[in-house]
């Protein structure tokens, strides 16, 4: 399951996770970001014990997006042992997202 993370969760959550994280940044106007959120549930189910997967409402996180350069949405960026290591923008399919990933696990 996809979790929503807020700023005062967020190193907890990401940075210091044991594990990579892939964070969805998102808005609840955004169309491609509900077309990328069920494809993000599956790679939560499917990987899960490889990789989490959150998503952060750019809304109601505005620092968080700021601090992290986000200008469109949606934007995935993997975080592996506290560092940004991959940033997809937009809509891509599954295969494309793990094909993506995959060197980072």
């Amino acid at each position: 399951m996809v979790k929503q993370v807020t700023s005062s969760q967020f190193k907890q959550e990401v940075l210091d996770s044991e594990q990579p994280v892939l964070v969805d940044f998102w808005a609840e106007w955004c169309g491609p970001c509900r077309m990328v959120a069920p494809v993000l549930e599956e790679l939560s189910g499917e990987m899960e014990g490889q990789l989490k997967v959150v998503k952060v409402n750019v809304d109601e996180e505005s620092s968080l997006a700021g601090e992290y350069g986000i200008m469109s949405i949606p934007t995935m960026m993997l975080f592996k042992d506290g560092e940004s290591v991959a940033t997809m923008v937009g809509f891509s399919p599954k295969q494309e997202l793990i094909e993506k990933l995959k060197p980072h696990l």
